[in-house]
């Protein structure tokens, strides 16, 4: 029987979608096939954005139509029915995972005061313990702790009649200031002991841009596309003087100005691109006016990113338009899910209610249980990281998820204003970074000293390592080695010879190596293996490729992964001759001279080392062959060739390069790089710092 769980509200408006969402990833993280189901969903057209969302994250591979029981009508047309198609359904569902989420029904089309009896009950007709979510707020604003008791007792009596088991409780959307009371004021006789709350987040119950424009009929006529995404914090209606408007700007907020009032657009505009003002996110022109040519020159000379958009209906009828526009919660954006996640995790303790479902442990390494234990070893000892691109939105996107949990401290190289006005724009927060520009005056001189020290042997001058420094992979660089920092990550707007340049200069190799090598981690369907070196060293010699292979299992060992090195060739065992071949055959006894206790076997073939059939029979009775989890190539082209083939025909995907060899962390970023490869990049460096000193 799969594990499963039934995520389950009392009311409307809880935001149960986090909830589901943060076990969703639990899960994943120690299940290999992890499905999300919906025992009662919408009837309209439309998908159920909230099943859809979860779906994309879901590992089980199944589609949407598998993943629901039945709609809100066919369920209250016949009750009894519905129950015995949603359990068959189930049925199905759970003999294609391991685990399963259940997401209850979420209080639309024809929503009952029974709504809930009716959740517990397919819960107990599914044998899923139910966990609950309610609400810590209410239309007219955040529950005391006695409101949200009584609340659960309510509901609990409802569970309770219909044989449903309650495994815990999560208060959602609670008020930030009273999350302890609010948990100790539900402990009590005949209660469950787990539970938790979860604070309100501003951004998360926010509705994007283009959720507002849309939701007042507002074409958008200047401004980025992209910046839609923003969330919107709040609304303000200027019908009104200038000089009364701007000192009620807010930050992210929307402002709804009178198309005829071409003053108050210019000036809201101005505001917004001013430091001493609030940020917005958008204005809304109403009333159907076109904005005079005059002023529409003077904004286009402006190059006014802000989106400003028009409709042509009233100030009251546009402002009540745009206060009913409501969140999707996490479906809304990547951003949003993230900090939802982030929320979860915070707040619930997933890894105990795992413990109470008793889920049981598993030996294999999927590519998001990987990424999951790479986020979790970061935070059991979280270090410093500088990034040194602050003029890169993706990294400034990155920054904020690391941020959001706990992944590493931060400082970003920069503007101050401009990097911190980009973040708003992007509607990003970066709050809890630092941010250093690579021109501060006192940083600079220090670091121009330190250079100065470092490459006399060079015969480098103070002037021109007075400019040396300014470049932000050298400022990063100089902040890892002299402390400042723990590790540095380079390279989605700059080359890799540009990101590791100031560290061979600078950090230099660690003692005992002799040479910076780079490994990939190849997460495939079920597990990971490394692969060295594809990024540095394009003809390693002997000596280096012993370097790369002891550096390599080192790396795989110090992120779980037991090394077992293969010395890749053109052929295997004592098959073949050549200067290739020797060359590897010479790096693999050395390998076995300097490192004793490692397990590695070569040369032999990419086949050899990777499928078990073919190792046994090329290479009988090694202890590698067949089970490698370490790949050395024989040169950069080689390496660089497979893991790319390895991409393509086994949908692996490849985290890296990571660089290893060095005395202290940095790390390199591909060009191409998304989001997600830029969050693990920096939790593999904090892990590799954890592992530093000094």
């Amino acid at each position: 029987m799969a594990t499963r769980i039934y995520v389950a509200s009392a009311e409307g408006g809880t935001g149960k979608s986090t909830v589901a969402l943060g076990m969703l990833d639990a899960l994943r993280a120690n299940a290999p096939h992890v499905a999300v189901f919906r025992p009662v969903s919408r009837s309209d057209a439309d998908h159920d954005y909230v099943l859809e969302m979860l779906l994309e994250h879901a590992t089980a591979g199944l589609d949407y139509a598998a993943c629901v029981g039945v709609t809100y009508p066919e369920y209250h047309d016949n009750p009894e029915e519905a129950i015995t198609t949603i359990v068959e359904r189930f049925a199905a569902v759970e003999a294609a995972c391991d685990a399963v989420v259940i997401v209850g029904s979420d209080y639309t089309d024809v929503g009952t005061p029974t709504e809930l009896a009716a959740n517990g009950r397919i819960a107990a007709n599914i044998a899923a313990p139910v966990l609950l979510v309610l609400s810590g707020r209410d239309r007219d604003g955040y529950r005391t702790s006695g409101e949200v008791r009584t609340s659960l007792e309510v509901a609990l009596g409802e569970l309770e009649a219909e044989h449903a088991t309650v495994l815990g409780v999560v208060v959602n959307r609670s008020d930030p200031e009273r999350l302890d009371e609010i948990r100790a004021a539900l402990v009590g006789d005949h209660r469950p002991d787990a539970i938790w709350a979860i604070p309100e987040d501003p951004v998360l119950v926010a509705p994007l841009l283009r959720t507002v424009f849309a939701a007042a009929h507002a074409e958008l006529l200047i401004g980025d596309p992209e910046r839609l995404e923003r969330p919107v914090l709040g609304t303000v209606v200027a019908a009104m003087s200038l000089e009364n408007v701007l000192p009620r700007l807010l930050e992210g907020s929307v402002v709804v100005v009178p198309g005829d009032r071409s003053d108050v657009l210019v000036g809201s505009v101005v505001a917004h691109l001013s430091q001493s003002f609030p940020s917005l996110a958008g204005i809304i022109l109403n009333g159907g006016f076109p904005i005079a040519p005059a002023v529409r020159k003077l904004l286009d000379g402006l190059d006014v990113s802000l989106p400003i958009a028009a409709t042509a209906t009233g100030t009251f009828d546009t402002a009540v338009a745009v206060t009913q526009a409501r969140s999707r919660y996490a479906a809304d954006s990547p951003q949003k899910y993230q900090t939802a996640l982030a929320l979860f995790e915070n707040h619930v303790d997933g890894a105990e209610i795992l413990r109470r479902l008793s889920l049981p442990a598993t030996t294999v390494l999927t590519p998001i249980r990987f990424e999951h234990m790479l986020i979790e070893r970061a935070r059991t000892d979280v270090r410093h990281v500088v990034l040194a691109e602050g003029d890169d939105d993706r990294i400034l996107q990155a920054a904020a998820i690391v941020l959001q949990r706990g992944i590493a401290r931060l400082t970003i190289l920069g503007d101050e204003a401009t990097v911190r006005a980009r973040a708003a724009e992007l509607g990003v927060d970066i709050a809890a970074a630092a941010i250093i520009a690579p021109t501060d005056p006192e940083l600079r001189e220090r670091f121009t000293d330190e250079y100065v020290r470092l490459r006399a042997h060079k015969g480098v001058a103070r002037i021109q390592a007075f400019d040396t420094v300014t470049d932000v992979s050298y400022f990063g660089t100089l902040m890892v080695h002299l402390g400042l920092a723990d590790g540095m990550v380079s390279g989605a707007r700059h080359t890799t010879a540009h990101t590791i340049r100031p560290a061979f200069e600078i950090v230099k190799t660690a003692p005992g190596v002799s040479v910076v090598s780079s490994v990939f981690f190849m997460a495939l369907a079920d597990r990971v293996l490394v692969y060295g070196d594809c990024a540095v060293i394009p003809e390693p010699t002997v000596d280096q490729l012993a370097d790369i292979a002891i550096s390599s299992a080192e790396t795989a060992r110090r992120f779980g992964i037991e090394p077992r090195v293969a010395m890749l060739s053109y052929s295997t065992g004592d098959s073949g001759s050549g200067a290739d071949v020797d060359r590897v055959r010479a790096a693999t006894a050395l390998v076995r001279e300097r490192a004793p206790e490692l397990l590695v076997d070569g040369p032999m073939q990419y086949d050899a080392a990777a499928d078990p059939t073919t190792g046994a029979s090329k290479l009988p009775g090694s202890v590698v062959a067949g089970r490698a989890t370490v790949f050395v190539f024989p040169d950069l082209n080689t390496g660089n060739n497979t893991y790319k083939a390895v991409q393509r025909s086994a949908g692996a995907i490849a985290i890296g390069p990571v660089l290893q060899g060095l005395a202290k962390p940095v790390n390199d970023l591909s060009r191409g790089a998304l989001v997600r490869d830029i969050v693990n990049t920096i939790a593999i460096t904090a892990i590799q710092a954890q592992g530093t000193t000094g």
